[in-house]
């Protein structure tokens, strides 16, 4: 059998698993990422929801400044090769209305791979593509070692790793390392939250769905073979526009439904790259809730992705057969399968979307009252000292689950919340770190957690952990348990671009950005509670500069005219705290 070694093993190149390797390679630390699909990236590319689902501040504030320049990039990748009729700062190639960003998952993958190619020059990142994690060594309380096999050739290869981030969509390390996790709804006797039935099921697990691209090419007709069991397909879920129009606004909202993700806005575009829209279908109608793939015997599991197979393609001859025309017939044969946009034969994901995974049992579990507005009453969610990231989604968002028509909280307004560093450690595994969807939460509030900025923080912030813990020559549940190390980690993260408070007017760029955060995540200076702003530039009273610096155990006093983002510096300086980042 093959061997490798490495620092830090990522199982899972998804958003969680690619984030987590590109921050733990920047701080010089060898990584190995195995990956299930022939794309790194997850949701955003293999898995085809290439439109993000973000919040309202995420333009300047509320992710990573790695997520921000994955963003810059996909942007810039379309200026650079192609010809825009008018472009502008927040240019999103699709105009789909569920996102501010829209793009092929092709153009995804190739930001991702260009970010990466500095670690791979240096010969700090090893992928392995289309392997999956099939055992797992472990001494006592630490993973020794990982071994996958790779889905072509049955070829194993055992990798040897200090720590290990499970970033896989599924939390498949969790079985295979005897690590305590949950799946699907949990009772309120386990979490507690206002919501959760009195009893649980775990195998009530979120659907997942295969999406697809479809181009509009009108006057042409490009319907497929229809589907095995179409019929019984159309009728059980049912397929529905659900009161929209295909491209005439309508609808809930007044918006088409073309329109929702659509990945590529035609009228963008000059010259003959993208003579017809295309927009990516992800849409009820093709979510698969009849059966759960985790914990499932591999045939079994097969089975199921096959079905779930079948239920998209059916909704699109559904789409191109039998769905209401906005002029009154039936049918749109002009909606053209794209499969060159996934990169797949078939025309669907790689891999499907993913929207629910084990979830370790963590120090610390995310529950509902944690972050929904209504227990919430200020203008943030609960606050963890040990915060490590943020995240943010106008709601609760969960689809229908298996085998039952519930989705408890679902709906629920959230506020902004941080993600706490317990979260993503088991107290079974010392140098285990959740880097994606597993992390401590709970089937209601992974419904704000799942989220592509919020994976993304959950990875780089484990892929952080993991090469600051080798630094320091401890384990990583050991940066959890000690107050010193963790304000060290913190400030690291910091320095590196990741905000763990939110103040919306005080972005990476800004001067005072560390101090501001550092002071705020330690509680020395406090957000109010209408609002998320700092108010940087406002002079600083003596008032507040005095309860500032006698929170920090510093004597300090303003100066005549000095701002509250100057004097915040000044006290991190009188800190002892490096004020810019790396």
């Amino acid at each position: 059998m093959k061997v490798l070694t490495c620092d830090i093993l990522v199982v899972g190149g998804g958003t969680g698993g690619t984030a987590a390797a590109l921050r733990a390679t920047s701080m010089g630390r060898r990584v190995v990422v195995t990956e299930e699909t022939r794309w790194l990236g997850g949701q955003m590319t293999s898995q085809g929801v290439s439109a993000l689902d973000e919040h309202e501040y995420i333009e300047s504030f509320g992710g990573t400044a790695a997520y921000s320049d994955f963003r810059r990039r996909v942007r810039d990748y379309y200026r650079r090769r192609y010809r825009l009729r008018h472009d502008r700062p927040d240019l999103n190639p699709g105009n789909g209305w569920v996102s501010r960003l829209c793009f092929e998952p092709r153009v995804g993958v190739a930001v991702l791979e260009e970010m990466l190619r500095p670690a791979r020059e240096a010969g700090l990142l090893t992928v392995l593509y289309e392997v999956a994690p099939v055992a797992v060594e472990r001494e006592g309380k630490r993973i020794r070692s990982v071994t996958v096999e790779d889905l072509r050739t049955g070829e194993k290869t055992r990798i040897e790793a200090a720590v290990v981030i499970d970033a896989t969509e599924l939390g498949d390390l969790l079985p295979l390392a005897g690590v305590p996790y949950r799946t699907g709804m949990e009772s309120f006797a386990e979490t507690h939250e206002p919501s959760a039935p009195a009893e649980g099921n775990p195998e009530a697990v979120q659907a997942f769905t295969f999406p697809f691209a479809v181009e509009y090419s009108p006057g042409e007709r490009h319907v497929i073979p229809k589907p095995e069991g179409y019929e019984a397909f159309r009728d059980r879920q049912p397929f529905s526009l659900h009161g929209y129009k295909m491209f005439a606004p309508g609808g809930p909202i007044g918006l088409p439904f073309w329109t929702y993700r659509r990945l590529i806005d035609a009228s963008q575009f000059e010259g003959d790259d993208f003579p017809h829209d295309i927009a990516m279908i992800n849409w009820p109608a093709n979510d698969y809730a009849f059966a759960n793939i985790i914990d499932k015997p591999r045939a079994e599991r097969a089975r199921i992705l096959d079905e779930a197979k079948r239920l998209s393609l059916s909704f699109l001859y559904w789409l191109q057969t039998e769905a209401p025309r906005d002029d009154g017939g039936q049918g749109y044969p002009e909606l053209k399968l794209r499969p060159d946009v996934m990169g797949t034969e078939d025309g669907l994901s790689q891999y499907p979307y993913i929207r629910e995974s084990r979830r370790i049992q963590a120090y610390e579990t995310v529950r509902e009252q944690d972050i929904v507005a209504a227990y919430n009453p200020g203008s943030r969610a609960r606050l963890w000292p040990d915060s490590v990231g943020l995240g943010l989604y106008l709601y609760i968002d969960i689809h229908r689950s298996v085998g039952t028509d519930l989705t408890p909280g679902a709906g629920q307004k959230v506020r902004p919340f941080q993600i706490p560093l317990g979260a993503l450690l088991s107290p079974a595994v010392a140098n285990l770190i959740a880097g994606a969807k597993n992390l401590g939460v709970t089937h209601i509030t992974n419904g704000a957690f799942r989220l592509h900025p919020v994976e993304w923080n959950v990875g780089e912030s484990a892929g952080a952990l993991a090469a600051f813990a080798l630094d320091q020559g401890v384990a990583p549940d050991a940066v959890y348990h000690n107050r010193d190390l963790l304000r060290r980690f913190q400030l690291t993260l910091l320095r590196h671009g990741i905000p763990l408070y939110w103040f919306t007017d005080v972005p990476q760029g800004h001067p005072a950005f560390v101090a501001v955060q550092y002071l705020a995540v330690t509680g020395v200076i406090q957000g109010e509670p209408t609002d998320l702003l700092f108010r940087p530039d406002e002079p600083v009273t003596g008032t507040v500069a005095g309860e500032w610096a006698r929170r920090a155990g510093v004597a300090l006093a303003p100066e005549p005219g000095e701002t509250r983002a100057g004097f915040a510096r000044r006290l991190a300086a009188a800190l002892g705290l490096p004020l810019d980042g790396v």
